[in-house]
């Protein structure tokens, strides 16, 4: 499975989540994104489809607007994505549509519970209209999430499970 991280907003590949995943998973695919939405996912599709070339499956890991890009990659590509890891996800930011039928990739949402960029009240209300199979860890935590960032068990998060 193809593994590809997606910062967020104000943050880059370079970041402390960005930083984590390769030096921890060098496999990983950790771009950098600039620009609108739009820009952002355009940047994105082409990464995709390079990593699918060979036909695996990708693992999406959205942190904050990185979030709401995987949300949107999945929307508009369902039977690429395998599986999504979503942490504090702007889901609250315009640019997320609900398909038609949601997306049955098993889907884990990390937020805060002190989260006030990406408030739970706004963010798990739309990740339920989104996400069939859907698995919120609500944590007392800010918007970061530095404290259980690191914490998670990444590797099981990451396997093809």
């Amino acid at each position: 499975m193809k593994k590809i991280f997606l910062h967020g907003l104000d943050s880059s590949g370079n970041g402390t989540k960005g930083s984590f995943f390769k030096r921890n998973f060098p496999e990983m695919i950790v771009p950098d994104f600039d620009g609108s939405l739009e820009q952002r996912l355009s940047q994105l599709d082409r990464i995709c489809n390079a990593a699918a070339t060979d036909q695996e499956p990708l693992l999406l890991v959205g942190s904050s607007y990185g979030g709401l890009m995987a949300a949107c990659y999945a929307v508009n590509n369902p039977h690429q994505v395998a599986k999504l890891v979503l942490m504090a996800p702007a889901l609250n930011f315009p640019g997320l549509s609900v398909p038609d039928q949601q997306i049955a990739a098993p889907t884990y949402l990390l937020i805060g519970s002190r989260d006030e960029v990406t408030p739970p009240a706004a963010v798990i209300p739309a990740a339920k209209k989104v996400f069939a199979n859907l698995e919120i860890n609500l944590v007392d935590e800010d918007h970061l999430l530095h404290e259980t960032f690191p914490k998670l068990d990444w590797h099981k998060l990451l396997s093809s499970e």
